[in-house]
């Protein structure tokens, strides 16, 4: 879903206007989708960080989840996930993707100077007991649903690095997804997903975080072993679920919290 304000005439929304709550006794579910910032929030944004920001930055948007009774939070937002990107260049892993990309380009006598001192993938490891997959896959009604968008970066037309929150909400139930997918094309692709599941009459909160790291040659032979030909690898690349099957797991982390005293 988009964040951007689709016609001219249109009143600039209010951060009052853009917010939906959506009430799950005891949780409640809130999202804020309003347009990207301005230049003099983006300066400022990147004064706090130290790093410059990704072309696209919805620095306003917000999911959160809320119990109620206690006041316990959960929020995804912008800054927070930016706040994780390496900005001290300190990652070699990072460093040497970006320096692989800048050596082909001054290569090609494109580019005269990209040497970037930041993890310019953006790539954050933003978290914001297993998932009981099996319930989430009962075809109960959903109530509620949205998409936010965090940020999204084209990486100077190198392939793209996009974070995005899901939140899907059932009657006794609900599942956030926030996922980064990061591809630099030539390069790897990443997927880092959080999974928020919780369970309104448990009261039960579960949180898992899975990243998932391929080569772009591992990945491109995986797609073609699926049945993808040559000239539909570059489709095919775009799909996150597609690439998430395909590259395998280097990080997992899972917690949980419960709110319903025992009997």
């Amino acid at each position: 879903m988009s964040s951007h304000i689709t016609s001219p005439d249109a009143p600039f929304p209010t951060p009052l206007s853009a917010t939906t709550t959506h009430p799950a006794p005891p949780f409640l579910i809130t999202t804020r989708k309003l347009p990207i910032l301005k230049s003099g929030p983006i300066d400022a944004l990147s004064a706090r960080l130290g790093i410059p920001i990704p072309e696209m930055i919805f620095g306003d948007n917000l999911v959160s989840i809320t119990h109620a009774p206690t006041g316990w939070s959960l929020s995804f937002s912008a800054e927070p996930a930016l706040a994780l990107v390496d900005a001290t260049g300190a990652n070699m892993l990072r460093v040497a993707h970006a320096t692989s990309w800048s050596s082909s380009r001054e290569a090609s006598g494109t580019v005269a100077e990209v040497v970037r001192a930041y993890d310019w993938s953006y790539s954050t490891s933003y978290k914001g007991t297993e998932i009981p997959v099996e319930l989430l896959r009962r075809r109960d009604p959903i109530l509620f649903h949205d998409e936010v968008v965090l940020y999204e970066s084209e990486l100077d037309d190198n392939g793209i690095s996009l974070v995005s929150v899901k939140v899907r909400v059932m009657e006794r139930r609900m599942l956030l997804l926030c996922r980064q997918y990061m591809r630099l094309d030539e390069v790897l692709a990443r997927v880092r997903d959080t999974r928020v599941y919780v369970d309104f009459g448990e009261e039960r909160v579960v949180r898992e975080y899975t990243a998932r790291e391929g080569g772009w040659g591992e990945l491109k032979r995986a797609l073609m072993m699926t049945g993808v030909p040559p000239d539909g690898i570059p489709v095919a690349l775009r799909d996150s679920n597609q690439v998430a099957a395909l590259i395998p797991v280097v990080e997992t982390y899972r917690d949980s919290v419960c709110f319903k005293k025992a009997a």
